[in-house]
């Protein structure tokens, strides 16, 4: 599996990008306290712990992608989903949901567009829009789009675009298992031409697809061997969807999940590692675990894209938790 052509000429000496996967199987597998206890030190050394960012997720077109992705309903291939499609959204309209997620205490403002690839167009001149318009609010922009080529990330680059989200979903070796419709190389491929852009990685994968310890640790350790590491590592948890191929998979036991941040964090010290989908299974304390062991970011609203999210009640009175005792309490 080739890695990203595009490196930059600044790495960071000191962040390790030779990982071998049989180390981070091994550090996967540490006693949880302990894993948890490294992580946490690591997560010290580079963040400040106390610091969570808040991020909001929209889906600018939704349904119908062409894709063949086991694990989402968004798939056109999967047709007992019931899940309407939307044309893509009106950029004046995104531009009103962006401010009310920055009033709601989110400054990173995340578009996703169940594409298959970017094509030149009316519909991807809507999306520079709505990226200028997100970056003029004073937000962070992000942006899933499907594949994309260099003059397409060098227009995203033009327009302010903070970062690109493309996941790798699992290891090279488990993905055939995922999906048939694009490659493990296409991933990498609209990566390179991400980076070679200046445009910021956010890019993690999914557990509980029916993948081994192994293949966790295999896509942690093309990850950690971007160099430099990709800016954003999004954990997420399958969330199984009645009528796709993995709707009765079991949930994912939350101290998975605990131990997906905290080896996310040990391999790469200074990335964000977002607690992304499923976070809404998870107690308040599992998800206090996971911030323990080194995630910083949150995906705060009430839907990723199509799957359900926290209610902001139970994140306010999560970040209520996360605060300082106030002098006047008992």
């Amino acid at each position: 599996m080739n890695s990203l052509p595009v490196q930059n000429p600044a790495i960071d000496q000191t962040l390790r990008h030779d990982w071998t996967v049989d180390e981070i199987e091994a550090i996967y597998r540490l006693p949880l306290l302990e894993l948890m206890g490294r992580a946490s030190a690591v997560h010290r050394t580079h963040h400040d712990p106390n610091e969570v960012q808040k991020a909001s997720l929209l889906s600018i077109k939704t349904g119908g992608c062409p894709e063949d992705c086991a694990y989402c309903p968004q798939s056109a291939h999967h047709r007992e989903v019931k899940l309407g499609r939307e044309q893509l959204m009106d950029p004046g309209m995104v531009l009103k949901m962006a401010a009310r997620a920055k009033a709601a205490g989110a400054d990173r403002f995340c578009m996703g567009a169940a594409w298959r690839r970017v094509r030149d167009g009316a519909a991807f001149d809507a999306v520079i829009e709505m990226v200028r318009g997100v970056r003029n609010l004073g937000m962070e922009a992000c942006v899933t789009l499907g594949m994309l080529e260099t003059r397409h990330a060098e227009r995203l680059a033009g327009a302010g675009l903070t970062a690109y989200n493309h996941n790798l979903d699992t290891s090279p070796e488990y993905y055939s298992q995922i999906i048939s419709t694009r490659t493990y190389q296409d991933r990498l491929d609209t990566l390179a031409a991400v980076r070679g852009a200046g445009i910021d990685l956010c890019c993690g994968g999914i557990i509980g697809m029916g993948e081994s310890i192994r293949d966790r640790a295999s896509m942690l350790h093309v990850l950690a061997g971007f160099a430099p590491h990709p800016e954003s590592v999004p954990i997420n948890a399958l969330v199984p969807v009645a009528g796709t191929p993995l709707a009765d998979r079991e949930p994912v036991d939350a101290l998975e999940l605990v131990r997906m941040v905290a080896t996310a964090r040990i391999t790469m010290p200074k990335s964000t590692v977002r607690l992304s989908a499923g976070r809404a299974d998870l107690t308040r304390e599992a998800q206090i675990m996971c911030l323990m062991a080194g995630a910083n970011s949150v995906f705060y609203g009430e839907k990723l894209l199509t799957t359900p999210n926290p209610e902001e009640d139970c994140d306010t009175a999560l970040f209520a938790a996360l605060g300082p005792v106030p002098a006047s309490a008992a």
